[in-house]
């Protein structure tokens, strides 16, 4: 297992999704996205260390003593998203083909934006995720401004 670094600036943001299959889930963030196995505990939770950060996997349940009035479960109706995960990548034709061929279903080829290239994947629970390249010579997320270790699966 991967060992959990300190969280620099006392924050790390990760990535919770509920699952009907931590397992199933488990294996399409590490064998198709290229993840590795961080931690498995009690109860099916896991975590899942992707490029700099992390996918939390759990199953659903209901309302506890923190959250009285909150029910967790996996998407119902693909056609509604309130949040999605967000993935940049220097190259996204590359790792196009490269997660299609582990099994990766996108909605969609990569398409070229005003700034970016993105595309569209669910994981198997219907959780939407986009990939996306930025091509604004100026941005932020240009590969020139990435630390090394920025694509999926590289260790720092």
């Amino acid at each position: 297992m991967v060992d959990l670094p300190p969280p620099p600036e006392g924050i790390v943001l990760a990535h919770f999704i509920v699952s009907d299959d931590v397992e199933r889930s488990r294996r399409f963030y590490t064998e198709v996205l290229g993840g590795r196995l961080a931690y498995s505990g009690p109860g099916g939770l896991t975590y899942v260390a992707l490029a700099n950060s992390w996918i939390i996997i759990n199953g659903g349940g209901g309302p506890t003593d923190d959250k009285p009035s909150v029910t967790l479960e996996a998407p119902r109706d693909f056609g509604r998203v309130s949040s999605f995960l967000n993935i940049r990548v220097k190259d996204i034709y590359p790792l196009y083909e490269e997660w299609s061929a582990r099994g990766a279903q996108f909605l969609t080829p990569p398409k070229q934006h005003a700034y970016e290239i993105r595309c569209y994947i669910r994981d198997p629970d219907g959780h939407l995720i986009e990939v996306g390249q930025t091509t604004d010579p100026e941005g932020d997320w240009t590969p020139a401004h990435w630390p090394p270790s920025s694509r999926t699966g590289d260790s720092e």
